[in-house]
């Protein structure tokens, strides 16, 4: 669903941008809250592991492909805000390195993929974890509907930038039907994916998924009749405490192998904004973009002929920028959190 230049005109990039910019500006704040000892470490890993994964598209129906959004992915690993942040950060590698996504469109990428993706997601997991069992299950089950969920919401928020600042004048049902309709069916691939890493994830660390803090009811004890909150039992340090360096490091390896090898085997067909815009004519105004003589455009290392060793050089780099970018704004971030707490107290200076 990455948008090129030339498919929503000026005025519409321009206001999708001052919203992104205001999204991520928000974001940045509410990550600080989000991101501690356990998380931050690794909101740079799952916007990597997001990038790899997005490099393996997957057929759909009728000569359509799609691939993961990774909104809800990264809400439920790591919180909201940092998953906003997280697929930012994936756009952003993706559109200056890859030729992926325009440039003038950023706005309306991020406002689409990153903040409409992770806002429906992660509201609907939450409402959906109140009312289900305080269990693993209920995680990973709230994570497929609301990851599934996600994607036509996305496919809705781009059919109405088209609808108020389309560069072409296609009737905006035809530009509906078509982009839910396939985006309902890739859902279920988001949802497949995103049930099953963060299933992954809860099984060995559920203390390192953000969606699944608090997950253990409270002890209840029966007194006076009454069912009261037993409390805390003090004991040896949490779980939480563990390093996180063999998770790390495993989901660096796996992110390696799935950019670097498996992507080669990814579905050669459109993806479902690609087959909608050429179905529909939304492609006729499509602009060459700014960095299409990158030499990792289109996913390939310039030079490198052989297609294979080509595509899973670029995957490997791909993934290494996106994990060294996205650490270290989340490692400021962090640091942005921690500064007041270790700042000496006394009067002013």
């Amino acid at each position: 669903m990455h948008v090129p230049d030339g498919f929503i005109d000026l005025p519409v990039s321009a206001a999708t941008g001052a919203v992104a910019a205001g999204a991520v500006a928000v974001s940045l704040r509410g990550a600080r809250r989000e991101l501690d000892e356990r998380t931050a470490p690794l909101a740079g890993l799952v916007a990597a592991f997001i990038f790899a994964v997005q490099m393996l598209n997957f057929p759909v129906a009728a000569g359509t492909s799609g691939h993961l959004l990774g909104g809800a992915l990264a809400a439920i690993l790591v919180g909201p805000y940092t998953g906003v942040l997280c697929i930012s950060v994936v756009l952003l590698m993706q559109g200056i390195l890859f030729a992926d996504g325009g440039l003038t469109a950023l706005g309306v990428n991020i406002t689409d993929m990153a903040v409409v993706t992770t806002v429906v997601a992660y509201a609907l997991f939450r409402a959906l974890v109140k009312v289900l069992p305080r269990t693993r299950r209920s995680v990973t089950v709230s994570s497929f509907v609301a990851a599934l969920a996600s994607v036509p919401a996305a496919a809705l928020a781009f059919t109405f930038f088209y609808w108020i600042g389309g560069t072409t004048d296609i009737p905006i049902g035809k530009v509906l039907t078509g982009m839910v309709g396939v985006h309902v069916l890739i859902g279920i691939g988001e949802a497949a994916i995103t049930a099953l890493t963060v299933g992954a994830v809860i099984a060995v660390r559920p203390d390192l998924v953000y969606g699944a803090r608090g997950l253990s009811a409270p002890l209840k004890l029966r007194v006076g009749g009454e069912l009261v909150d037993a409390a805390p039992a003090s004991g040896p340090e949490p779980v939480a405490a563990r390093s996180t360096r063999k998770v790390w490091a495993t989901g660096l390896v796996t992110a390696l192998v799935l950019a670097g090898f498996v992507s080669f085997y990814a579905s050669a067909s459109p993806d479902g904004l690609e087959k909608v815009a050429a179905d529909q004519g939304i492609d006729r105004k499509t602009e060459p973009h700014h960095t299409a003589d990158s030499p990792l455009a289109d996913y390939g290392v310039e030079d490198v002929g052989d297609a294979r060793i080509s595509g899973g050089l670029a995957g490997v780099i791909g993934v290494g920028a996106t994990v060294v970018v996205g650490s270290g704004v989340f490692w400021v971030v962090r640091r942005r959190r921690t500064a007041p707490d270790t700042a000496p107290a006394g009067g002013n200076a």
